[in-house]
C-alpha cells in the first residue's frame, strides 16, 4: 500500500512539473566573444580557487600531524 501510494505521490509530482519543462527553450545568440569572456572569467576564479585550496590542504596536513614538540635551543656561535 505505502508502494502504492509513493508512487502515485511521485507522478503527481512530476506531472505538475512537466508543463514547466516542455515550455519553449529560449534561443542563445551569444557571440564567440561572450563565450570568450565567460571562460576568462572561468579562469580567474580557478586561479583564486587553486591557492586556497592548497592552503586548506596544508591546514589539514598539519593537524594530522603528531602533537608532540620538543623545543630547541638556540646556539650562538662565539667570535
Amino acid at each position: 500500500m505505502k508502494h502504492a501510494a509513493g508512487l502515485t505521490m511521485l507522478l503527481a509530482v512530476l506531472g505538475g512539473a512537466a508543463p514547466a519543462l516542455a515550455a519553449g527553450a529560449r534561443e542563445d545568440s551569444s557571440g564567440i566573444v561572450v563565450w570568450i569572456f565567460l571562460g576568462f572569467c572561468a579562469l580567474i576564479v580557478i586561479a583564486q580557487l587553486m591557492p586556497a585550496v592548497l592552503m586548506m590542504l596544508g591546514v589539514v596536513k598539519s593537524v594530522g600531524r603528531d602533537k608532540e614538540f620538543t623545543p630547541q635551543k638556540a646556539q650562538h656561535k662565539a667570535k
